[in-house]
């Protein structure tokens, strides 16, 4: 007689969320942010799931020195209206870098999240900083502490089997 396997859903309390430090300097933006999206949907894990917030959070430094290849920091222009007649304002990557290096970051990941209410959630997990000091170092080092915990401890893996 077969055994009947039962498929393991994972709960919202079983999630385990750690933290992550991403240096930019002398990266390729898009590259990064690829990286960074898939970190912050949770790609990485083995128990990935797309309908929950599986990711990590994401703290990336040195936004600042970012590497854009070609001619987008004159080409590449950002686009918002005021909601106001004839309010289309029009930046260019250049300007952008220099007044606000984060938000190119934060707008070259926010392209690859979903568009829905899960991608708005995990998109609060993103902190961008311009040079290399950010406040989340207790957090960072409180998830590594963790990591190095649960590495040391054998946790049985769930199975298919029922409990009795």
């Amino acid at each position: 007689m077969m055994k009947q396997m039962k498929t393991f859903s994972l709960k919202g309390g079983d999630i385990d969320k750690r933290w992550h430090v991403v240096d930019a300097a002398g990266q390729t933006l898009g590259r990064l942010a690829t990286q960074v999206a898939g970190l912050l949907m949770g790609k990485h894990k083995p128990t990935y799931s797309a309908h929950l917030d599986m990711g990590d959070f994401v703290v990336v430094v040195n936004a600042d020195k970012v590497r854009v290849t070609g001619n987008k920091l004159e080409d590449k222009k950002y686009y918002r209206h005021t909601g106001y007649m004839g309010g289309l304002k029009v930046t260019t990557m250049g300007t952008m870098m220099q007044r606000w290096p984060g938000r190119v970051v934060e707008k070259a990941v926010r392209g690859m999240l979903p568009r829905n209410r899960l991608g708005r959630h995990i998109y609060r997990h993103l902190k961008v900083y311009a040079g290399p000091d950010h406040p989340h170092v207790a957090q960072v080092n409180a998830s590594r502490k963790r990591e190095a915990k649960t590495a040391t401890t054998d946790t049985p893996r769930p199975t298919g089997e029922k409990r009795s």
